[in-house]
């Protein structure tokens, strides 16, 4: 009768185990647990998808939607830790067990793209526009009669080039 002494001592004894859906434990600090969403703080790059070992997200920026598979999710934080905007966290709880498996599905809107800055042409053209203007006007003071009042750098410098070749 060898086991006996440890026998009596497993029936006297509390259950090792508990019964999980009635009797729920804390969970452990830092226990990455189900995955939650902000879908209005998402800027839909895509990095959480490209991020996780287990390609359970797909993220499409043209049509806003952010795409999770739970099930073939391993748990293991990558998505939340890169996410630039901090949209993605986990809760300190799994999620409940269900009968049927479903996707999740966010649906969002992208941010618009940003507006190109005019192009640097466009500037040039302005600038080049208004140098004409007070050249015209020191031609027009010039005929007149009355010296221009300020001559620009750049005139003073094309007359110092035009001497230098006389000379030549």
């Amino acid at each position: 009768m060898l086991f006996t002494p440890t026998v009596v001592k497993n029936l006297l004894k509390k259950p090792a185990t508990r019964k999980y859906p009635f009797e729920v434990r804390e969970p452990f600090t830092k226990y990455r647990g189900e995955l939650v969403m902000d879908i209005d703080t998402c800027i839909f790059c895509g990095i959480c998808a490209r991020k996780c070992p287990s390609q359970c997200i797909v993220v499409d920026k043209e049509k806003g939607t952010w795409q999770c598979d739970p099930y073939a999710c391993i748990y293991c934080g990558w998505c939340v830790d890169s996410c630039p905007t901090h949209s993605l966290s986990m809760k300190h709880e799994h999620r409940k067990p269900v009968t049927e498996k479903a996707e999740w599905i966010e649906q969002g809107t992208p941010p618009k793209p940003k507006k190109k800055k005019a192009p640097a042409e466009n500037k040039d053209d302005a600038g080049s526009k208004a140098a004409a203007d007070k050249k015209a006007d020191a031609d027009e003071k010039a005929e007149a009669g009355k010296p221009a009042e300020a001559e620009s750098k750049a005139d003073a410098g094309k007359k110092a080039d035009a001497g230098k070749k006389d000379e030549k």
